[in-house]
């Protein structure tokens, strides 16, 4: 059904690409669910080294469990807990090359070793947390964590409800 033409060059045009299909998918669709699933499913193929993609909604002042692409995952996390839970008490994106370096980090899959949290907020208010797991050490750097933050500006409008 869809076809997008990411580039598999230099990062920069990775997440140009993925924010062009990301603003295609989303752009028309009212669903909250929906766009962050099709969103977790388009960062789970087109960003390498990957072994979980997904969200966790602000629920009440706790993060749940969205849609995702990975194994079962951890289903409630309390602000201030776990790499997640740091972002969300603090709004600011969390880039960890070692999760177990991390203090109180959640092991959802043991065979994690790098994380990536990005908030998402909506004029003022927290509406998630975008999750990238890589079964690599110090897979993600400022690159990835700039390019994910353009991303989710770009879905928080259309996930805000």
């Amino acid at each position: 059904m869809y076809s997008f033409d990411i580039a598999a060059g230099s990062k920069s045009e990775l997440y140009r690409d993925l924010a062009a299909a990301l603003d295609s998918l989303t752009a028309d669709e009212p669903d909250a669910i929906a766009n962050m699933a099709n969103v977790s499913a388009l960062i789970g193929q087109y960003l390498p080294d990957l072994n979980w993609s997904g969200f966790y909604r602000n629920v009440g002042g706790e993060l749940v469990l969205g849609p995702f692409q990975g194994k079962a995952a951890c289903i409630r996390i309390p602000f201030g807990k776990g790499v997640c839970g740091a972002a969300a008490a603090s709004r600011e994106t969390q880039l960890v090359e070692d999760v177990h370096a991390f203090p109180g980090h959640i092991a959802c899959d043991a065979a994690s070793r790098s994380e990536l949290v990005v908030p998402i907020v909506h004029q003022g208010a927290l509406l998630g947390v975008l999750d990238l797991d890589s079964p690599l050490p110090a897979r993600f750097d400022a690159g990835d964590a700039a390019g994910c933050e353009a991303l989710m500006r770009i879905l928080a409008p259309r996930i805000a409800g």
